[in-house]
């Protein structure tokens, strides 16, 4: 747990709403919480975090010190700012007498000249809120911009008073509000300010990762589901720096239902490697076996998105009949049927097939449009039918797999006029050890020469290379390098 120290409560002397600690003072309340942590097996450390990174198999996350620790997974709970308006005498006073949610700090300043200086149109909600508390409300209402008859009316008939001129300045003795002046000379007497800052989450160090944000009247936050989980599949975000809403009890039950579904999601990972380590140890000689464990585990193995250079290229192609090799989880044959192919895929994997065939499900499609079989091309099902695109995207193993055989024959259902097209990888990763890759992997050449497909047959449209912008496994940006084979039958 990497904590700044700085949580937005600091300014306040206690807390409501939170069941057995009600008037609690927050620093109290994080106090017995460290104390509790101290008893289970949890590093906590003062600092702060300038980068956040996704990895291959997890996160990186860089301290401002320099430091770099690396974890499976992060939840982030770096909370927000309240950036207030620039009025002297305000920031000074904030948490004890100028104040911002009617929950957390009415009842303590209940029956007092209560001001509220506005800030936008979201202000108009709080000054309604704060009438329950007060018989003697004064509302500055320059904040809200122009105010309709309507809302003039409303406020007023409650015998809420209406100051139009802007505030200059918070007058008091120490700590606490005695008065407001505005910008026509006049001060006006209060007991207590409530104002609305604007809210600045605090998620600039994983800005670069482009998640998915939700807009909301308070500003734009990180989005996430029930569980706290962000569009990263190793992300977590709960409190304010997502919910601006979230007070004390709500940010710890958001903290626990994150804290669960972490766990829950690391334990079957731990499952998932598992199986994955008896399938490395699986007989050279039994690919079905090798890949069946692959796809044994409840995780997702690949990102669920089409492969980039299938995209590209199909993209450009007249939608009709395709064929694709190894699918897997099924993500490519989704995509082209989507786009408007009657798609097919093929894996020896059982186990991936039934991916594939939820994801259709899972995106609507019917079979006639995405179709999935268990094959190692000698299903008639597949052979007695030609295709207008056969691909294949990695189709590598590291388990004996005739690999070119199969192309060679994949190649043979291609219609006339009809493409073929092989992603394949042209070297190991730059970050991997090179012991580890005895496998020489072809460039887009050697893979066109290694078909050896009758060049009065097939046009060569594409043969080369192309990079892919990955991050390595230690948070450092990186590239692959992969190549591209594009032939279509005359």
């Amino acid at each position: 747990m990497i904590d700044s120290g700085l949580p937005r409560n600091r300014f306040a002397e206690h807390m409501h709403g939170v069941l057995g600690h009600d008037g609690t003072d927050p620093a109290e309340l994080l106090r017995q919480g460290r104390e509790e942590l101290a008893a289970y097996d949890v590093k906590v450390r003062s600092g702060r975090v300038t980068r956040l990174d996704e990895t291959e198999d997890g996160v990186s996350v860089a301290l401002e010190d320099g430091e770099q620790i690396t974890a499976r997974t992060a939840i982030v709970a770096t909370g927000l700012s309240d950036d207030l308006p620039d009025i002297p005498g305000l920031a000074e006073r904030w948490g004890t007498s100028v104040l911002h949610c009617p929950y957390c700090h009415g009842w303590e300043v209940r029956d007092r000249r209560i001001g509220v200086l506005t800030t936008s149109p979201l202000s108009m909600h709080q000054a309604q809120l704060l009438r329950q508390w007060s018989d003697d409300v004064v509302v500055f209402t320059a904040g809200l911009g122009e105010l309709s008859e309507t809302d003039e009316q409303r406020l007023k008939a409650r015998g809420i008073t209406l100051v139009p001129s802007p505030v200059v300045e918070v007058l008091g003795e120490g700590d606490q509000v005695t008065a407001v002046r505005t910008a026509d000379g006049q001060t006006t007497e209060v007991g207590a300010i409530f104002t609305a800052g604007e809210l600045r989450p605090h998620d600039d160090f994983l800005s670069h990762l482009g998640l998915d944000r939700t807009d909301t009247p308070a500003g734009s936050f990180l989005a996430v589901d029930a569980t706290g989980k962000t569009s990263s599949e190793r992300i977590w975000a709960v409190g304010n720096v997502s919910n601006p809403m979230a007070n004390v009890p709500i940010s710890m039950s958001a903290g626990t239902m994150a804290g669960s579904f972490v766990n829950a999601t690391l334990v079957g990972e731990d499952f998932d490697r598992a199986v994955a380590e008896q399938t490395e140890q699986a007989e050279p000689s039994d690919p079905v076996g090798f890949w069946q464990n692959r796809y044994a585990g409840d995780d997702r193995i690949w990102s669920g998105k089409v492969n980039a250079v299938l995209g590209d290229i199909a993209a450009g192609l007249e939608p009709g009949t395709a064929l694709d090799l190894g699918s897997g989880e099924g993500a490519d044959v989704v995509w082209l049927a989507k786009q408007g192919w009657r798609a097919t895929g093929i894996d020896i994997s059982a186990n991936a097939i039934a991916r594939g065939r939820d994801a259709a499900l899972a995106a609507g499609l019917t079979e006639e449009r995405a179709r999935f079989v268990v094959s190692d091309l000698s299903d008639p099902s597949v052979l007695d039918r030609g295709y207008d695109l056969v691909t294949a995207s990695f189709f590598h193993s590291p388990v004996e797999l005739p690999r070119t055989e199969i192309l060679r024959r994949a190649a043979a259902l291609v219609n006339a006029g009809g493409h073929l097209l092989i992603t394949s990888h042209a070297a190991a990763p730059s970050w991997a050890d090179a012991a580890a890759h005895e496998h020489r992997f072809l460039d887009a050449k050697e893979e066109l020469d290694e078909l050896d497909l009758p060049e009065d047959d097939w046009e060569r449209i594409v043969v080369e290379h192309r990079e892919r912008a990955v991050t390595s496994p230690s948070g450092e940006p990186a590239t692959l390098e992969d190549a591209v084979v594009l032939l279509r039958r005359r």
